[in-house]
């Protein structure tokens, strides 16, 4: 699997390439989360955003498709006794409805074949009120795809789509997420944050 092979370099191309967005993600998506809160973190990867969000709430449950991305994470966040590592599918998630305060799903929604599956999946498990809060790397202009996009892809990652802000908005309020709120974290690759609260 693509991802299980470059688990033990992600990191560092991150950080050569977009440190300051990649570490900003993390400590934005943490200034969401409160220290009562129980998350559920689909596709954490190497544990980028769960070492910030581990040290706000209350419990974590990170999970992620590919084994070699938990064990990065799980050394990232070994010295946290409130996280927990499953291997997970983000479109069937196996708990019962409500259970979660927050449910975060980072730069994974541009490499499904079917999203709204998953967002259907992050809003069934988190409670009324609760938020889904979805980081995506973006470019910065319509039809422009970054330097790292085009060499991930070259590596092998399957991007479905591309998102701009504009392109970003209109595909959650295509699916019906209406009143969505938007942060960006700005950088070289920006990253747009999407946090949807869940109405009933």
């Amino acid at each position: 699997m693509f991802w299980d092979r470059i688990s033990p370099i992600y990191d560092l191309f991150e950080n050569l390439y977009n440190r300051k967005v990649y570490t900003g993600t993390g400590k934005k998506v943490a200034e969401l989360i409160e220290p009562s809160d129980e998350v559920l973190e689909c596709a954490c990867g190497t544990g980028a955003i769960s070492i910030y969000a581990a040290q706000k709430c209350r419990k974590l449950i990170a999970t992620d498709f590919a084994p070699g991305m938990l064990r990065q994470a799980a050394k990232k966040c070994r010295k946290y006794p409130n996280v927990t590592f499953r291997k997970a599918d983000i479109t069937h998630i196996r708990c019962r409805d409500g259970r979660f305060d927050k449910a975060v799903a980072g730069n994974v929604i541009h490499l499904l074949p079917e999203p709204e599956k998953a967002l259907q999946e992050l809003v069934r498990v988190v409670k009324p009120g609760g938020k889904i809060i979805i980081p995506t790397y973006i470019n910065l202009t319509k039809g422009s795809a970054s330097a790292a996009v085009k060499f991930i892809a070259l590596l092998g990652a399957d991007f479905r789509r591309q998102f701009d802000l504009n392109s970003y908005k209109c595909f959650f309020e295509e699916m019906g997420y209406t009143g969505a709120e938007y942060y960006v974290v700005e950088g070289r690759m920006p990253c747009a944050i999407a946090v949807i609260t869940k109405t009933m």
